[in-house]
């Protein structure tokens, strides 16, 4: 077994990008995952790393990481010590993150026979579903796409009338993190960045133009992205499949600290039915 933790790829605007990579290096040419985390988010939340392992078991690679500019840093990966690069965030720093993950992993393993550079699979949580369903609508490398509790719009989540004149003019501002207790600041360049790419961050455009087979997977309990969301990916996805977990929350049963050896059952059945779709 590989397992290889917090190392480095240059990413958005030369931030580094923290990954994990794991593999079964008795196993030849298996498919790659590489798992897009959300909002608020990080590679080691909660049971992310558990799933990498039942991935791994199952004869799939599987590689996460940190958006560039998600808040952690080298030393502290885990919660949000920069909350100055958290402000800096936006799409498309998060699509450019996704092509140097992508660009660095086939030119690394390319040669390694344990390892299928040919089959990548790129999965999405949340907010990390919409840049995922964006990046795999751009990218012919990508071969598989998979949106857990994915959005189907960015748009709609901006402040809007006086809270988006207010953020215009004061430059930032911020979302409490409920678990962290912190102030999560946006600087206004989040929203001019959407603005300017408007087109490219639709994600109704990326989806009907995908080409390659897409599991839609969303909890009917999601109270953080509602299950009419998934719907309408699935209205749009020309080969998506959508398959609806009955009380499953956002983050299908998980939470952070996960200090159990199993995974939530509905993770549990996510992971089952994911797999099934990569091999198949």
């Amino acid at each position: 077994m590989s397992n290889i933790k917090n190392k480095l790829i240059q990413g958005s605007s030369g931030r580094p990008i923290l990954y994990d990579l794991i593999y079964d290096q008795s196993i030849k040419r298996a498919p790659i995952v590489v798992f897009c985390h959300g909002y608020k988010g990080f590679k080691d939340w909660g049971c992310w790393s558990l799933m990498a392992k039942n991935f791994v078991s199952k004869g799939v690679a599987f590689l996460k990481f940190n958006f560039s500019f998600n808040g952690g840093t080298i030393n502290n990966p885990i919660d949000f010590p920069d909350l100055k690069a958290f402000s800096e965030n936006n799409y498309s720093k998060e699509l450019a993150d996704i092509k140097a993950v992508t660009d660095w992993v086939c030119c690394k393993y390319k040669s390694n026979e344990a390892l299928d550079t040919n089959n990548l699979i790129l999965i999405g949580h949340s907010r990390g579903g919409g840049i995922a369903t964006i990046y795999a609508s751009e990218d012919n490398r990508i071969k598989k796409l998979i949106t857990l509790a994915g959005v189907s719009d960015y748009e709609s989540r901006f402040p809007k009338g006086k809270a988006l004149s207010q953020w215009k003019t004061n430059g930032i501002y911020y979302v409490k993190n409920s678990r962290t207790m912190q102030d999560m600041p946006h600087k206004y360049q989040f929203y001019k960045d959407f603005i300017k790419n408007r087109t490219r961050l639709k994600i109704s455009n990326s989806a009907k133009k995908l080409t390659i087979p897409h599991l839609i997977i969303h909890g009917d309990n999601d109270t953080s992205v509602d299950f009419s969301e998934a719907k309408r990916l699935k209205s749009w996805s020309p080969k998506g499949v959508l398959h609806k977990i009955r009380g499953a929350n956002h983050v299908f049963g998980a939470k952070h600290p996960w200090t159990s050896a199993k995974l939530p059952a509905d993770l549990d059945f996510v992971c089952a039915k994911t797999i099934d779709f990569i091999n198949n």
